[in-house]
């Protein structure tokens, strides 16, 4: 009996002490919770922070092009100063100056055609080394590739003397070829990790249906892979509508493009800041247009594949 008696009494001690763990583990369930809180409010305040330092030159970019060419010269520059727009009279050709319209087309017909063609010769190659592949895959991506390794300032003499002894100097079609083979390795290598992801098993079934290749790529791999091929048309666009070195070289004034266009307001008198940041402004708008309309593609795609 006394030691039953004993067993009870130390069980009884015994179990206030488990309840007070067990409230110490109640009390520390609010402390994580809160410094949990509290770190992701610093990580979203961080976040912040690093996008406002990567949108300031954006948004001085675009403060400046409203100001009057001697309130964009001032250093430091004023904040305060006095908005217009002058800079953008000047670029539209409102004081009689050379108009925009024929470049900015220029721009959009050899970005837009370019980006078609690259599509069109990439969604088959990526089926070739993705779906069915061919031998030796992994070679032909690396050779893709390999094309990219050639600085274009190398080869720019002469594709010069190709443009002047053809006739394609100073053609915008030179620019659609040249832009689709610059940015064909790159959406092949894109689309070829997007492909990668198609399930199998639908493709043997549109097979076995009779569909025949266009029609597998276009109602069944288009679709499924819609997200990637986003965001791979969405790049290729950037890249030829922002490229110069070819244009501003092999074009002149018929087939000049935008970029080339924006360097004119580069002359022997000085640097026009304002005017420029009204072009650049401009010039910008359709990518940045482009980007945020394709957004949700945008990122969807760049992250296919992700996570297995």
């Amino acid at each position: 009996m006394t030691l039953a008696g004993t067993t009870q009494t130390t069980r009884s001690a015994q179990r206030p002490d488990t309840g007070a763990r067990r409230t110490g583990r109640g009390d520390a369930r609010p402390d994580s919770g809160r410094s949990r809180r509290t770190r992701g409010a610093a990580l979203g305040l961080l976040a912040w922070v690093v996008a406002l330092l990567f949108a300031a030159p954006l948004l001085w970019m675009v403060l400046t092009s409203f100001h009057s060419e001697s309130d964009a010269a001032t250093n430091p520059p004023s904040l305060a100063a006095p908005l217009t727009l002058d800079g953008y009279r000047t670029f539209f050709g409102a004081d009689g100056g050379a108009k925009p319209w024929f470049a900015l087309a220029n721009s959009l017909t050899a970005s837009l055609v370019s980006t078609v063609c690259v599509l069109l010769l990439a969604l088959p190659a990526a089926y070739a080394l993705s779906i069915r592949r061919v031998r030796k895959w992994t070679d032909v991506l690396f050779f893709f590739l390999s094309t990219k390794m050639l600085p274009i300032v190398a080869g720019i003499l002469p594709l010069y003397l190709f443009a002047k002894e053809t006739g394609f100097l100073d053609n915008i079609w030179l620019l659609v070829i040249l832009y689709t083979s610059m940015n064909l390795p790159i959406a092949v290598w894109m689309c070829q990790s997007f492909l990668a992801e198609v399930p199998v098993a639908l493709i043997e079934a549109a097979r076995i249906d009779g569909a025949r290749l266009p029609t597998i790529l276009l109602r069944v791999i288009a679709p499924i892979a819609a997200p990637g091929i986003a965001a791979t048309a969405l790049i290729c666009f950037i890249f030829s509508w922002n490229e110069l070195l070819f244009a501003r070289v092999l074009t002149g004034v018929v087939a000049q493009t935008a970029p080339v266009f924006l360097t004119g307001f580069i002359t022997s008198q000085g640097l026009f800041l304002a005017q420029v940041c009204a072009a650049s402004l401009v010039i910008s708008l359709p990518v940045l247009a482009a980007g945020f309309a394709a957004q949700d593609k945008l990122v969807q795609g760049l992250s296919l594949g992700a996570v297995k």
